[in-house]
């Protein structure tokens, strides 16, 4: 196998796994859960509640009209999937670990995007508190693309990336 086919398929089974495990955990969460009832797990800590976030990351223009955020989302999620390809395909060969990184952001962004363009909506489900401290509610395509953004922060802030 050469050597760009290794850093394309490492892209599609880091991306696809995020994408499937997303997608699955999404269909379980809504057959077996209500809309906005919850599951308690760990008391005072951790709930599995099912929602469908109209916004961006912590709800994020989550007020603005339908259309506008289908508009939005859509357009700026397909702008990204875009560039993380591009970036993908620059230092995917040299820089092994940020290539994962990315491939983590490339796969949730097209979990999220997937719902997006099914439902309007992101189905959201793992739901974090302390006291009244609470986290928004998030999924796997989320916590794959924070994983994958700390790996490229990391590589930033340490000057670990290609010259361009």
């Amino acid at each position: 196998m050469n050597l760009i086919s290794k850093i394309w398929l490492r892209l599609i089974l880091v991306s696809g796994c995020v994408i499937l495990a997303d997608q699955i955990t999404k269909y379980i969460i809504k057959i077996n859960v209500a809309l906005y009832d919850n599951i308690i797990v760990i008391e005072k800590f951790f709930n599995i509640t099912h929602i469908l976030n109209p916004g961006g990351a912590f709800g994020f223009f989550a007020s603005q009209s339908p259309e506008i955020r289908k508009f939005i989302f859509l357009f700026v999620s397909s702008v990204v999937a875009l560039f993380v390809l591009w970036f993908y395909k620059r230092c995917a060969e040299d820089f092994i670990f940020l290539s994962y990184g990315l491939a983590l952001i490339f796969g949730g962004a097209i979990g999220n995007l997937i719902d997006r363009f099914r439902y309007g909506k992101v189905v959201d489900f793992l739901d974090f508190y302390m006291g009244s401290a609470h986290w928004p509610a998030f999924n796997i395509a989320d916590s794959a693309i924070s994983i994958g953004m700390g790996i490229l922060i990391y590589h930033i802030i340490f000057n670990k990336v290609p010259d361009f």
